[in-house]
């Protein structure tokens, strides 16, 4: 009688480098990869309403994250499981910073509400045209222009290391954390 092998498991580091890898894949068609290039610069107003700069977080690793709206379903999850995972990113030296169009308000009341404990970035759209995460969107049969959910990390001399474009929100907080984990 023959038996079955088990699975060998996997670890952490071949399964954020695999996700590393598919999510890379996924977004070749929406924007030139930025992976291994320098992160664009920026500096934006944030809901403490000071400025945050890439070259300001220079020895600390970045995870820049772009969403759409303040305050809504898939954003607040979002936020959330960041807020959430902000110990498990701190023990990786990474600060986590949150990026929409919204308003410096709106960001302080969405702050607020949820106990957000990381810094909210307000965008005129030019940082996320840089990144590439600033495109045609359509809902209910109407085109628009709008920020694609989508995540950076940088690493601490100003390198992306990794990108996720076309975010699922199910779950990425943890897979950004694995990924860190093993860069």
């Amino acid at each position: 009688m023959a038996t079955k092998k088990k699975p060998a498991k996997k670890t952490a580091k071949k399964i954020a480098k695999k996700a590393v890898k598919k999510t890379a894949k996924k977004s070749a068609p929406l924007a030139k990869s930025l992976l291994g290039k320098a992160a664009p610069d920026f500096t934006m107003p944030t809901d403490d309403g000071g400025f945050i700069t890439l070259k300001g977080l220079r020895g600390r690793r970045v995870v820049l994250y772009f969403y759409p709206k303040d305050d809504t379903p898939g954003c607040t999850t979002e936020a959330c499981d960041f807020r959430d995972g902000i110990p498990k990113f701190s023990k990786t030296n990474a600060v986590v910073i949150g990026v929409s169009k919204d308003s410096v308000a709106s960001h302080q009341k969405f702050k607020k509400k949820y106990s957000l404990n990381f810094p909210l970035a307000s965008d005129d759209s030019k940082v996320a045209e840089a990144y590439g995460v600033w495109g045609e969107k359509s809902m209910y049969g109407r085109t628009f222009m709008g920020m694609i959910r989508s995540t950076f990390i940088i690493d601490e001399g100003g390198v992306v290391r990794a990108e996720w474009r076309k975010v699922s929100v199910a779950g990425h907080a943890d897979e950004v954390n694995k990924a860190l984990a093993v860069l």
